[in-house]
């Protein structure tokens, strides 16, 4: 399970650093051992190391699968440097490790341009536990690819990796899982200076489709709050949570922890449940954001109901009342962004009397693609020429002055290469247009 890329830097590192959350005082910073050891981080300003700042010593425990989670506080507006120690020796990575604090502009500028990567689907193969036949991840350079963008952040969109049969059914199974994908060597540079965001999606909950009936779904989200460095957990219940950059905000949903059997008989079937789409309604009602970004493993706007999709069509009269909830309290901003379908695409959903609804769908980041196979699906969202069958990334930049902020999206091909681009202004996404 353990790969080569972490024995060759040190023999007791597994996986990371990672650069979790960052806020205007705060920023976490993430790592895996092997075995139990003595972890601290030293930080400083970057290009300024005699001002450093070492944080207090971690031990890394078995029953937290050797991983250490460090808050380290920071200033606004600043760009940092780190320095990783195992047992009280520097751990010498061949890459940049580097973070920074989010900038406080309220009452004084303009908000910050900024740019973020989204996608999702993300398998590494084991050969041991995966099924016969062609390896179904590849082409991991993708990761590579990611991090050329420089991006701010990163948000793994669900099927962040993929638990197999032999995994489900137990904690050491899931935490192997979650351990071997992490480990992924093309993957670390791009962990060690970017922060990253996640939500999930059925393959890093459970079983194929898993809904809230599998067995294990609170010792699946231990694991999921173990590996990841979101902002929050919770606020909705199960994995939601929320966090802003600049003057944009993000909305992580939780679609599996409370999910309704797809195919059962059940009256007012639950998607998100009762606790989580209260929570979100009363959230983006209070949301000051010009662009609300709203993430979710399920497609939202893809009305296709075929036995093989999970879209929230299926959920028919949760879904109304979150659309007559935004319509009803004119709440502007509002853009989806979705993965799970091993394809991308862009939907526009127009509304009579009021603006249209977006929703971004990324997919796949190294899982199989779909090539063409769903390109002629009856989506009557989908933008023209937005269709792309292969694996893919998204690049989202955020521009322009306070009330006047700009989207710019590009997808772009595993080699960095665009694919296509389009703009919306936030002006566009507001009640009345």
């Amino acid at each position: 399970m353990s790969s080569t890329w972490a024995f060759s830097q040190n023999k007791y590192l597994q996986s990371g650093p990672m650069v979790g959350y960052s806020t205007m005082k705060e920023a976490l910073l993430w790592v895996q051992t092997k075995s139990s050891a003595k972890v601290h981080f030293e930080y400083f300003e970057k290009g300024n190391p005699s001002g450093r700042i070492k944080t207090p010593i971690q031990v890394t425990r078995a029953e937290d699968s050797y991983i250490a989670k460090v808050v380290v506080e920071v200033y606004p507006g600043k760009q940092y440097q780190y320095e990783l120690f195992i047992n009280k020796k520097k751990v010498n990575l061949p890459y940049a490790c580097e973070f920074q604090s989010q900038t406080l502009w309220q009452w004084r500028t303009d908000p910050p341009a900024f740019k973020f990567v989204f996608g999702s689907c993300n398998y590494v193969n084991e050969p041991e536990f995966d099924r016969p036949g062609n390896p179904y991840g590849g082409e991991h350079f993708i990761f590579k690819s990611i991090l050329e963008q420089k991006p701010a952040f990163m948000i793994w969109g669900g099927d962040n990796t993929y638990l197999r049969e032999v995994d489900w059914d137990s904690k050491t199974g899931v935490r192997d899982r979650y351990t071997h994908t992490r480990s992924l060597p093309e993957v670390q540079a791009l962990l060690a200076s970017v922060h990253h965001y996640a939500v999930w999606d059925d393959h890093d909950y459970g079983p194929d489709n898993a809904d809230r009936g599998y067995w294990m779904k609170d010792e699946t989200l231990e694991t999921f709050k173990l590996f990841w460095g979101n902002a929050n957990y919770g606020p909705g219940g199960g994995a939601s949570g929320t966090f802003f950059w600049n003057d944009i905000q993000f909305f992580m949903l939780d679609n599996r922890y409370f999910r309704a059997p797809n195919n059962g008989n059940l009256a007012d079937k639950d998607l998100l449940g009762e606790q989580q789409l209260q929570w979100l309604i009363d959230a983006l009602i209070e949301s000051r954001a010009p662009f609300k970004f709203i993430v979710i493993g399920t497609q939202v706007l893809n009305p296709v109901t075929a036995p093989w999709t999970e879209n929230y069509d299926k959920f028919p009269e949760e879904k109304a009342k979150l659309f007559k909830a935004i319509q009803d309290n004119k709440i502007s901003g509002v853009f989806f962004l979705s993965g799970d379908r091993h394809h991308t695409e862009l939907s526009k959903m127009d509304r009579p009397g009021t603006y249209p609804i977006y929703e971004l769908t990324v997919s796949p980041f190294t899982a199989g693609p779909v090539g063409d196979r769903s390109k002629d699906e009856a989506n009557t969202y989908r933008v023209p020429g937005t269709y792309y069958g292969q694996r893919n990334f998204s690049i989202l930049d955020v521009s322009g002055k306070r009330t006047e902020r700009v989207l710019n999206i590009s997808i772009l091909d595993n080699m960095g290469k665009e694919v296509w681009k389009k703009e919306i202004q936030a002006k566009e996404l507001k009640d009345g247009q």
